[in-house]
């Protein structure tokens, strides 16, 4: 399901803000910007966990420290390495300008600006207001998941129910697909033999009765009613079941095929496509589905 949301709040004089986005995915894939505080991720991915089941979801850190909090200082290092640079110019004799300190000071790594340390409890402090905020940012999440959610789920609910109307439509065709195949079984026959049929009465019964186990669709029909009812008990539960509806969406798709499989009549036939039609888009549906 998709989603997005973003908190913004303060601490100790710095600001943050989180912002979370999720899109359809068939399980939890989580991924995190931290910007500089990677220790929360464990955490992070803990805490979307216990909320969501399902979904690709994006997680973002901004934080903005307060002035004071860094200071500026030089790196002797760097500067060690230019001044050394400079003598060798000046012992190659170059014809150049002499530096200026504000020069010096200006080039890339001479100043650095490093944060000030911090202690454990000012750090144990800010990471807890952090990780409250990433707690508002997926409750609102889950609150416009959940918004979307009702409106799939009356979609959803008009597709199984055009599937047990399809359904029930060709359950009464199958009723009477025996009586059907006989006649046509009958038709063929006399069609080839000239209407002077030599083979015993007994016989055609057990040729047409073959004909009619073959053609059966009375299981796949009944799967089909089973699944049906199944998929309107997961809709009226509370929590996630979106992937127990995808596996559903795969069993309905199954049992059309070989209703479809299975018939020679084209009425049938027709009724199984508006079947597999709609099992797709009942399928595209619970993709949605937390």
């Amino acid at each position: 399901m998709t989603g997005f949301a973003r908190r913004s709040g303060e601490h100790d004089g710095s600001t943050w803000t989180w912002e979370v986005r999720s899109v359809n995915g068939r399980g939890l894939d989580v991924r995190c910007r931290l910007n500089g505080f990677e220790a929360l991720e464990a955490v992070a991915r803990q805490t979307v966990g216990k909320r969501f089941k399902r979904g690709s979801m994006s997680l973002n850190l901004q934080v903005v420290r307060a002035a004071g909090m860094s200071q500026v200082r030089v790196n002797e290092e760097v500067l060690q390495a230019v001044l050394a640079q400079l003598e060798r110019l000046r012992e190659l004799d170059v014809e150049a300008t002499s530096a200026t300190l504000d020069g010096i000071l200006g080039l890339k790594g001479v100043l650095e600006q490093v944060d000030e340390p911090e202690s454990e409890d000012e750090k144990v402090a800010r990471e807890a207001a952090l990780l409250k905020g990433l707690e508002a940012a997926l409750g609102d999440l889950a609150g416009h998941r959940a918004h979307e959610g009702g409106q799939i789920a009356a979609i959803v609910a008009d597709q199984l129910a055009e599937i047990e109307r399809l359904t029930q439509e060709a359950q009464e065709l199958a009723a009477v697909r025996p009586e059907r195949i006989a006649e046509r079984f009958r038709a063929q026959l006399d069609e080839l033999l000239g209407g002077n049929s030599p083979i015993a009465e007994e016989r055609l019964a057990q040729e047409i009765a073959l004909l009619a186990i073959k053609a059966d669709v009375r299981e796949e029909l009944d799967r089909l009613v089973a699944h049906i009812a199944t998929a309107r008990e997961l809709l009226a539960k509370d929590g996630a079941v979106g992937r127990q509806l995808d596996f559903l969406a795969q069993e309905f798709n199954r049992e059309a095929n070989t209703l479809c499989s299975k018939s020679s009549d084209t009425t049938l036939t027709r009724v199984g496509l508006a079947l597999k039609s709609t099992i797709d888009q009942f399928r595209e549906q619970v993709q949605n589905v937390e």
